[in-house]
C-alpha cells in the first residue's frame, strides 16, 4: 500500500469540467436554499414536524463537515454525493462508508466513465435492448489540492486496477484520514482523459446543469448515446 506522504500534491484547477448523473435524482431543496448551511439542522428539525420523510430525501447531514457544506442553486449536484451513501454502492475511491465527488476534466471522458458502469450494471440484470435511463450533463468548475496519481511514474498503480477496487479503496481512506482532499487520476475507461474523486463537496463549484442523454443497450453494450433536446444520436466507438 503506498503511504499518503509518498504521493505528490498537485493544484487541480479545472472550467467546464463534467459530472453526468441519472436524471432520477431531482434537487433537494434544503441544498438549493439560499440559507446558511450551519442552519440547515434547526429548519430540518422544523420541516420534520410537517414532513417526517425529508430526512429521505437529504441522507446523512452529518457526513460532511458543517465548514465543508455548500449550498445554492446546484448544491444538490455536490451535496448528494456525500449524504447518501452505503457499502451497497462502494466505488474506485470509497468502500461505501463515505461520499466521493466523481468528475471528469471533459465530457468525453464523464461520458465513457458513466457508460462503463451503466453496462455493468445492464449485464448483471440481464435487460433487454433498448433505451435505457436517461443522463444529465453537470458542467462544474473543480479547484483544489489532491494527491496526483496521473504521470509515468504512478502507471501500473494498484489503485487503477481497471477491474479491482481493493486497493484504491485502501488508498482513498488513508488518504482521507490524513487531511487529503481527493485525488486526480487518469481515466480508466477515456484514454487522455483524467478524473478527480473529491472528498469535499467545497472542492467543486459553479454546477450547471447541461444536456439531458439517452444511453442505448443493445444488449451486450451501449451502442449509441442521444441527446435528448436536440434528438442527435451519436454511435458509441470502444476507445480502451
Amino acid at each position: 500500500m503506498t503511504a499518503p506522504e509518498q504521493i505528490p500534491v498537485s493544484r487541480i484547477e479545472w472550467k467546464g469540467a463534467v459530472r453526468i448523473i441519472r436524471s432520477a435524482f431531482p434537487p433537494i431543496d434544503l441544498f438549493e436554499d439560499i440559507a446558511d448551511p450551519a442552519d440547515w439542522p434547526l429548519l430540518i428539525s422544523a420541516e420534520q414536524k410537517t414532513n417526517p420523510r425529508v430526512m429521505a430525501s437529504i441522507g446523512n447531514l452529518d457526513l460532511v463537515p458543517v465548514e465543508r457544506r455548500v449550498g445554492g442553486n446546484g448544491a444538490s449536484y455536490l451535496m448528494a454525493p456525500f449524504t447518501h451513501v452505503s457499502t451497497d454502492r462502494p466505488s474506485r475511491f470509497t468502500d461505501g462508508t463515505f461520499g466521493v465527488l466523481y468528475v471528469g476534466n471533459a465530457f468525453e471522458t464523464a461520458l465513457f466513465e458513466t457508460i462503463h458502469h451503466h453496462e455493468r450494471f445492464m449485464a448483471r440484470t440481464a435487460e433487454e435492448a433498448g433505451w435505457t435511463s436517461q443522463f444529465r450533463e453537470i458542467v462544474l468548475s473543480v479547484d483544489a489540492d489532491l494527491h496526483d496519481l496521473r504521470g509515468p511514474e504512478r502507471q501500473g498503480h494498484s489503485a487503477l486496477a481497471p477491474d479491482s477496487y481493493q486497493a484504491s479503496q485502501g488508498l482513498a481512506k488513508s488518504l482521507k484520514d490524513a487531511g487529503s482532499d481527493g485525488v486526480v487520476y487518469p481515466s480508466i475507461r477515456h484514454p487522455n482523459g483524467e478524473c478527480v474523486g473529491l472528498f469535499y463537496p467545497d472542492c467543486a463549484s459553479a454546477p450547471v446543469q447541461g444536456r439531458h442523454l439517452d444511453y442505448h443497450w443493445d444488449g451486450e453494450r451501449v451502442d449509441l448515446v442521444r441527446d435528448s433536446g436536440s434528438g442527435e444520436v451519436f454511435r458509441v466507438v470502444d476507445v480502451s
